[in-house]
């Protein structure tokens, strides 16, 4: 057995504080990566796990971390939440890309109830709160004007989750919502796998199981910024999405049941597009969604044997964020409704257009519009959907 001399077990062991916002004057170090990532000393409020040690209707909350090379990220199991994700920029920072509060009770008070949230059981609208399960009408709360929005009042935004940290690398969260929760009819038994696997992907897994047939479509609202949280507005930065078509919506931003293809108007992301080129364009569903807000229909573009949902490059950073998931559709959402009220974790807040979200998923509204993939599950059948968030450089 080859010996390790006790100096170099001190280097590989030596601990570095991850930096949440960007400021170029700080001292950068060297890790023991062989790809000699260098890594921004943190000069501002780091995340501490006291702040989120807490017990919410009786169930522990607390901060949860998962690592790979050159990539790391913070979860608290209130809400099942990201709450960062650091990955290398083009010099070789460690970048946080992923907009959070710096405790519970930041997201508690959050006039934003989805920051990094898993969401669920019904991601998106269901119009009016209504849907039908074999001729039997359920009624939701209505959280977003006249529609459901996410769940409902209380969605799994607001759970605490059951959190096993299986290893370094994997967070396995559960949770049973109970029949009628949020009016939805069936015990729902919820498993949601957050992992960090090879080329810097986070990983997100979905499981679920009913006792009585229900609408399921879960997803994450993580709110990103490729430049780093806190660093300012998105509008530079450069979309692709693989997806020839979106669902036009009305002003309560309920799919018609229109599939429209994109050519010709603002929602065609298929070449490169920075995000605020045309977002102020004459479109009436841009006046709807007060920018993006919208389902796109991916078109079946293959990578990694699933769905290429989505390429973002950040115009600072470099960093590239590839999407890849099993579900047929991407919400796209531009930032639009974000007012400046709540304060990210790096001390700036969470101004307009300041950090967007592509929400992989089924339809919105998908219980009532026949004609969209369906979202409803069976007792005896398992929901299970995979989607990965991949990050590199781009190179040019």
């Amino acid at each position: 057995m080859k010996l390790i001399k006790p100096t170099f077990l001190f280097t590989l062991l030596s601990f570095i504080i991850l930096n949440s916002c960007k400021d170029h004057s700080e001292k950068k170090e060297e890790t023991e990566n062989p790809k000699t990532v260098k890594i921004k000393l943190d000069k501002q409020k780091q995340l501490k796990k006291k702040d989120f040690n807490t017990l919410i209707n009786g169930k522990q909350v607390d901060l949860y971390w998962i690592e790979g090379d050159s990539i790391k990220a913070a979860f608290t199991n209130y809400g099942g939440r990201i709450v960062g994700l650091w990955v290398p920029d083009r010099n070789g920072e460690m970048t946080d890309v992923v907009a959070g509060m710096g405790s519970v009770k930041g997201y508690a008070n959050a006039t934003e109830p989805y920051f990094g949230a898993t969401i669920g059981r019904v991601g998106n609208r269901i119009a009016k709160g209504k849907f039908e399960v074999d001729g039997k009408e359920y009624s939701l709360p209505l959280n977003n004007g006249e529609n459901t929005l996410h769940g409902g009042e209380k969605g799994f935004q607001y759970v605490v989750w059951n959190a096993e940290q299986r290893d370094a690398k994997t967070l396995v969260l559960t949770y049973i919502s109970p029949d009628m929760e949020e009016g939805f009819p069936g015990k729902l038994k919820v498993k949601v796998t957050y992992s960090i696997t090879n080329n810097q992907t986070l990983k997100m897994e979905y499981q679920a199981e009913t006792d009585q047939k229900t609408p399921v479509n879960l997803t994450n609202h993580a709110f990103f910024n490729l430049n780093g949280e806190g660093s300012g507005s998105i509008l530079d930065h450069r979309v692709k999405l693989y997806a020839n078509e979106f669902t036009p919506v009305d002003n309560g931003l309920i799919p018609s049941g229109e599939i429209k293809n994109v050519e010709g108007t603002p929602f065609d992301f298929t070449q490169f597009q920075t995000i605020g080129k045309r977002i102020d364009a004459a479109s009436e569903q841009l006046k709807f969604g007060k920018g993006y807000d919208h389902n796109f229909v991916l078109n079946e573009t293959k990578a990694e044997e699933m769905n290429h949902a989505a390429t973002v490059v950040g115009d600072e950073s470099s960093i590239k964020m590839d999407v890849f998931t099993e579900e047929p559709g991407v919400q796209f959402y531009s930032g639009n409704f974000m007012q400046g009220d709540n304060e990210f974790k790096c001390g700036v807040n969470d101004d307009f257009r300041t950090a967007f979200a592509l929400e992989t998923q089924h339809f919105p509204d998908a219980p009532n519009q026949k004609n969209f993939p369906s979202v409803m599950l069976n007792p005896a059948e398992e929901y299970h959907t995979v989607s990965l968030y991949r990050f590199s450089i781009q190179s040019n």
